[in-house]
């Protein structure tokens, strides 16, 4: 197996000068689109013409497809409701669900072909604009991070504000908050079927070749991201349900700053090598923001002592001062209007904190105040990435068996 890294080309060439994002609910990094390969070079003489075809096809309609996505995806435009279904970025999604049990023929047991075919992908976060590599195996890992990018990037549409029928607040629609759990479900399966079953098949020494944002460090870092978002939306649900209790919420809360100092642990093994500026950068911004956003969301729910508030309003000041770096960090971005436990906590807690004060010093001596924050429940986390397979190998490679050239 080999690694070719060459420089940028005019191909999808706008895809890292984007200045600006616009608004964003969840961060997509690491956009990755494939560039266009001849199979019939490397092919040709060990697969029947059909079978050559058949992976030309599918893997140039998702090249072409994906180059229309790039652009919806760095600066996505508000969803509503009723465009869940349909939507183009399903429609890629479709593409590469077709693309992968023929794609996997290639690494069947007993074939000499996993390594003939020189597969390239353009990067965003990788210094490198184009990685080529000699490993089918790495085809089926970018093909599986595409899928849970586009996950993420469907999930940052149907999240961003919308006019609500007053004429002046904006926020997401109920609906799709309910869709994006189950997409961060989905994204999630797919990152971790990734660790798990596609990493261990490539020999360490292609690994370390691997584009920093297909690593396994950064792949865990992006499940636990997907897996910290759908928390915070159900925490958010919970927040506004009268029906759910505090015990239901707190739980959610505590579990949600587990997913994401997880995820920051992850990002940031990086974040000091590799990602001084840029895409990269923006990615462990992000990831700091939430992280500290999660800790305000559970030192609130400890209860209403003083230290307990007063951590809580300070983990929040941190994390506005880090979602303005994050803002501010190229590409550009903004953030939406606050919904869900953000808006509930961000009015909720400075209010709370100075009122607490104020009472226990009127009724304790100053000595009697807590002053630290209480340690948080160990909840075991709940919530798990769907349970994604990779699909059977396409039956067409059974007809083609007899074709195949030994070495």
């Amino acid at each position: 197996m080999g690694c070719l890294v060459s420089t940028p080309e005019d191909e999808g060439g706008n895809r890292r000068k984007s200045g600006n994002i616009g608004e964003v609910a969840v961060f997509v990094p690491g956009l990755r689109i494939p560039k266009s390969i001849d199979f019939s070079q490397s092919l040709g003489d060990s697969l029947s013409k059909s079978l050559v075809e058949r992976l030309s096809a599918l893997r140039t309609r998702i090249v072409v497809m994906a180059a229309q996505e790039v652009p919806k995806a760095t600066k996505p435009k508000r969803k509503t409701a009723t465009q869940h279904g349909g939507s183009s970025f399903s429609d890629l999604l479709q593409a590469l669900e077709d693309y992968l049990p023929v794609l996997l023929g290639l690494v069947k047991d007993g074939n000499n072909l996993k390594d003939r075919v020189h597969f390239a992908w353009i990067n965003q976060e990788d210094d490198a604009e184009v990685t080529v590599m000699a490993s089918a195996w790495y085809e089926v890992l970018s093909v599986l991070h595409l899928m849970a990018m586009l996950c993420l990037s469907e999930a940052n549409a149907l999240l961003l504000p919308k006019m609500a029928s007053d004429g002046y607040q904006q926020k997401a629609s109920e609906e799709g908050k309910r869709a994006s759990v189950d997409i961060f479900l989905k994204a999630a399966g797919y990152l971790d079927c990734a660790i798990r079953h596609v990493l261990p098949q490539i020999p360490p020494e292609t690994r370390s070749e691997l584009p920093i944002d297909l690593t396994e460090r950064v792949l865990r870092a992006l499940c636990m991201q997907a897996l910290g978002q759908c928390v915070d939306i159900q925490l958010g649900m919970a927040i506004d349900s009268p029906k759910a209790t505090l015990a239901v919420k707190r739980r959610l809360a505590c579990e949600m700053v587990k997913y994401w100092k997880q995820a920051q642990d992850d990002i940031t093994h990086f974040s000091s090598l590799s990602f001084s500026n840029g895409w990269g950068q923006k990615h462990w911004l992000f990831v700091k923001w939430k992280y500290l956003e999660a800790k305000g969301n559970t030192e609130k729910s400890h209860g209403m002592a003083v230290a307990a508030l007063q951590a809580a309003e300070e983990f929040l000041k941190e994390g506005k001062k880090t979602c303005e770096n994050f803002n501010a960090t190229i590409p550009t971005s903004r953030s939406p209007y606050l919904s869900g436990s953000m808006k509930y906590l961000s009015e909720k807690i400075p209010k709370d904190t100075a009122s607490k004060v104020r009472i226990n010093r009127d009724l304790y001596s100053h000595e009697r105040i807590i002053e630290t924050a209480p340690t948080l429940p160990d909840f075991a986390l709940a919530l798990k990435p769907d349970d994604y397979q990779l699909p059977p190998v396409d039956p067409s490679w059974n007809k083609d068996d007899g074709n195949q050239k030994k070495d």
